[in-house]
């Protein structure tokens, strides 16, 4: 693989980890999307998914007494369910459909959010948004990969302080990824490229999770999440002028 189309990759890999680091999500917006444009798909997802592993089980291991440990199962254990439904949509539902829905709510929630006087304050896991996040999450990972949007949301309504809100995430995240890389693995996707890629890309990771750190505890409480909903509104715009461009 040429040097230049590695320096590509290695930059596209350190700015996704950074927002990762920084805001406990947002990277499958940067890395699979950029990563294509250089190379084959069938690397760029093995080493989305592999970096993401790695950002998450340092972060975890880092942060770990962060980590709402109750809200990070609930969330992963309603996601299973839901991910069935996902591929099932993935399979059968008009993509398009689908995905200006799920964008539309996105980003009316996010500028709302943003712009409104009084949000929503979740003192306590509330089963209801648990259950429904959990399940969101877990649809939108089997039909698109991209768990994060309703992870966001329950962090957010449950106004996490930046730091619980990003080791959270991870908790959830982590498991999440190393299913995604077995499936990667059964079907081969793990060969020499990714894997040299990987390595070369270790370095830029290390220190985009160090300065991801650094800038995440810089962050307080407003600021933050207005960082988080400007993050969720890109994401459901980006879903939407997906679905709009046929």
């Amino acid at each position: 693989m040429p040097d230049s189309i590695t320096a590509y990759v290695l930059l596209v890999v350190f700015i996704a980890t950074l927002i990762r680091s920084t805001l406990g999500f947002g990277e499958a917006l940067v890395a699979v999307p950029l990563l294509a444009l250089r190379t084959p798909v069938t690397v760029a997802a093995p080493l989305a998914v592999l970096v993401s592993v790695l950002v998450a089980a340092v972060i975890v291991v880092q942060d770990w007494r962060r980590v709402e440990l109750r809200s990070a199962t609930g969330l992963i254990l309603w996601a299973l369910p839901g991910i069935p439904l996902g591929v099932l949509l993935l399979a059968k539902a008009d993509d398009h459909l689908v995905k200006c829905a799920l964008g539309t709510i996105i980003v009316a929630f996010s500028i709302y959010s943003l712009v409104g006087r009084t949000t929503l304050h979740l003192r306590r896991d509330h089963r209801g948004w648990l259950i429904g996040c959990g399940f969101l999450s877990g649809v939108l990972g089997g039909a698109y990969g991209m768990n994060g949007p309703p992870l966001v949301v329950y962090g957010s309504l449950r106004r996490w302080s930046p730091q619980h809100f990003r080791a959270t995430l991870q908790g959830y995240f982590l498991p999440a990824s190393l299913l995604g890389l077995l499936a990667y693995a059964a079907l081969g996707l793990l060969g020499s490229a990714v894997a040299r890629l990987f390595l070369f890309s270790l370095p830029v990771v290390l220190v985009a999770i160090v300065m991801g750190r650094a800038m995440n505890l810089r962050l307080k409480g407003d600021r933050f999440f207005r960082l988080v909903y400007a993050g969720l509104l890109v994401t459901g715009g980006a879903l939407v002028v997906q679905a709009l461009a046929r």
